[in-house]
């Protein structure tokens, strides 16, 4: 049986089905209690202006852990004062998940829309709101961000990519005299985002067309499916160089050292989840093992992994023979496996943006080898 990944690939795939509920009741009870968790924008409907409904009924907290925030229509110079109002009130959490469905609208308003996204630590997604159980009106279930809407989905700190048949358009684009360029305040925008060489790459992308698929919106960094980018630090620990690997994610903080020896690597994970989650997932695995490109490797058994201060920890000795292959990787990860196998418990992280810090850590690497075998002679 193929193991299932239960923290941060389950709970995307709860929040890309949008909740939609199994049972009808359920769909019943969520609507039965809008006005304690699920709170429409009280223009919802009036042509021009952007709508916002806000899902914090009982379901919804059960499966997502935080309210889902759903934002529809064309984007007004009013919307950003009506989330900002919903956010002061704590109907909107740090935190919370954005939903977006909108062909654009006002630039400064999206821009500002983001600006309110980023400094709430807001995930962004693209979906449509839930359908009320007694609506007879046929809805689409495909959700488009174009324009103005792409402005405010790139303030969220955590961004999922479009998935089915949800569009994600261009980047806004003005063309004064033969020159095609950004608006300068989008621009600025992007730039305090940090992101400005990933939109640069989106519109080089776009030239030949309307929409990016989710892979290139993840492959330029658009979009980062609940991950922020790993961070690198290198330093030496006594005559050992030592090269720290971490990552902020939405279920938690993923790090892995690599301390550089004479016959090889030791190489050691930290799934920092909690001192009780750590506990619990420690309590149900009998496996572990790393992964290399998606494959399995260096495998152990119940006392190659432990439950330590806030984090799962998982250690081994890499042979010299497998260091070229460990820093070479596109991807390593680190897992536990429960008593089944049929789930498991941990992390990947993706190296592409930290490959030439790998490269300069695999040659201090290598001059330490070769400097104790001079001395060995």
């Amino acid at each position: 049986m193929q193991a299932i990944d239960t923290d941060a690939k389950q709970l995307k795939r709860a929040r890309l089905r949008r909740l939609k509920p199994a049972l009808p009741a359920c769909v019943g009870l969520a609507f039965a209690a809008i006005a304690h968790g699920a709170t429409p924008d009280n223009r919802a409907g009036t042509p021009g202006l952007l709508a916002i409904q806000v899902n914090a009924d009982k379901l919804t907290l059960a499966v997502a852990k935080v309210p889902q925030i759903y934002l529809y229509g064309t984007i007004d110079a009013g919307a950003p004062d009506r989330f900002e109002a919903l956010v002061r009130s704590g109907k909107v959490p740090p935190g919370s998940d954005v939903y977006l469905n909108s062909p654009g609208g006002d630039l400064q308003a999206g821009i500002a829309l983001g600006r309110l996204f980023r400094a709430q630590s807001i995930a962004t997604h693209l979906g449509v709101p839930r359908k009320p159980s007694r609506s007879t009106t046929p809805a689409s279930k495909v959700a488009v961000c174009m324009d103005a809407c792409t402005l405010a989905y790139l303030g969220g700190l955590f961004r999922w990519s479009p998935t089915g048949n949800d569009r994600f358009g261009a980047l806004p684009l003005r063309t004064p005299g033969n020159a095609t360029q950004a608006p300068d305040e989008a621009d600025a925008y992007l730039k305090e985002l940090n992101l400005t060489a990933e939109a640069q790459y989106g519109r080089k992308i776009q030239a030949d067309a309307s929409v990016m698929t989710g892979d290139e919106m993840i492959n330029s960094g658009l979009a980062n499916n609940g991950r922020l980018a790993p961070t690198v630090s290198y330093h030496m620990m006594g005559n050992a160089p030592l090269l720290t690997l971490g990552q902020s994610a939405r279920d938690g903080q993923y790090r892995i050292t690599l301390l550089c020896k004479p016959d090889g690597l030791t190489v050691t994970a930290y799934y920092m989840v909690g001192v009780e989650r750590a506990r619990k997932l420690v309590s149900r695995a009998n496996r572990s093992y790393f992964e290399i490109d998606n494959q399995q490797t260096l495998p152990g058994d119940r006392d190659a992994f432990s439950a330590t201060s806030e984090s799962v920890m998982i250690s081994r000795p890499v042979p010299l023979a497998q260091v070229t292959q460990f820093l070479s990787a596109r991807s390593v990860g680190a897992w536990l496996a429960d008593r089944g196998g049929a789930v498991r418990y941990g992390f990947t992280i993706y190296l592409e943006s930290v490959r030439n810090r790998l490269q300069g850590y695999g040659e201090a690497c290598a001059q330490m080898a070769k400097a104790s075998t001079a001395a060995k002679r």
